[in-house]
């Protein structure tokens, strides 16, 4: 098992905190709380809590979109999880995600609080609760559900995959970033090839599967993930730029887009959302989005 550079694995791994590149701070071979810290709750029935990541982003769209269409019990508070500073390991967090990533959810609408976590079941939870973007049966929600399960199955490669040892692995490996590059340039072909046939991802009408494609592959599709627009060819895939500018012109996918956004552009960063009037005032000040 020698690879080029002689590093042979021992034959039991063991942890040393010098490893993992950009997220050694925070990475342990370990789950659980680290430190004692209750959730802030707010007023709204939806209580989120979260990063302006890709994966954050999801939900914050699902939840913009659901108010822009008069769901007025998907008002929400988007709390702040620093996922850098180890907010996500706070005993309060552990307690809604016992995996300690972002994003997770309490439902506190009911008699009882429901937690939800995970992207991907988040978003199928507040499209059952409203009966919103997601087809209720038949083959159209198979291939909606088909489509967002994809993404979940997908996005580690792109993130965990090419987008570590792209740009946080602690020094540049040739081997895995062909690995993860060739199946990024796969990812984006599928698709390509998808919307050559489909306005959006599922057939002709919005869903969750958008939802949950457009933060990882629309940014990487607009140069803006990883940085790896040229290295990747990103512009090659045209019906995927189409369908991203399409995607990303809906003023609800904008107003997501900022919640909870701590870096980039710093006109376009909103850290907590309580009232939809947060962020219409960032808005009002904010740099155009790019198409």
């Amino acid at each position: 098992m020698d690879d080029i550079s002689g590093y042979s694995p021992p034959k039991v791994w063991t942890w040393d905190e010098k490893n993992g590149g950009a997220f050694a701070s925070i990475n342990r071979p370990t789950a659980g709380a680290r430190h004692e810290k209750a959730l802030p709750v707010g007023r709204h029935p939806l209580q989120l809590y979260s990063l302006g990541t890709p994966n954050g982003v999801k939900v914050t769209i699902m939840l913009e979109e659901l108010l822009a269409a008069g769901h007025g019990g998907a008002e929400y508070d988007a709390w702040l999880i620093e996922i850098g500073k180890g907010d996500q390991f706070g005993s309060g967090f552990v307690e809604v995600n016992p995996n300690s990533k972002i994003p997770a959810l309490m439902d506190r609408s009911g008699l009882e609080p429901v937690r939800i976590f995970e992207s991907g079941a988040i978003l199928v939870y507040l499209a059952e609760k409203f009966g919103a973007f997601l087809p209720q049966e038949g083959a159209a929600r198979a291939e909606c559900l088909s489509w967002l399960f994809w993404q979940v199955g997908s996005g580690p490669f792109l993130g965990g995959g090419f987008g570590h040892f792209y740009v946080y692995a602690p020094e540049k490996l040739e081997y895995p970033i062909n690995r993860f590059a060739m199946e990024a340039k796969r990812q984006l072909d599928v698709l390509d090839q998808r919307l050559a046939v489909s306005e959006y991802i599922a057939g002709p009408e919005f869903t969750v599967a958008d939802m949950a494609i457009w933060p990882w592959y629309g940014l990487l599709a607009k140069g803006e993930l990883y940085g790896a627009g040229e290295f990747l060819q990103v512009q090659e895939y045209r019906n995927l730029q189409r369908w991203t500018a399409q995607v990303g012109s809906r003023p609800a996918v904008q107003r997501g887009a900022l919640v909870n956004r701590v870096s980039g552009d710093p006109t376009r960063q909103l850290r907590e959302r309580h009232d939809a009037a947060d962020i219409t005032a960032v808005m009002a000040q904010a740099s155009p989005p790019s198409s």
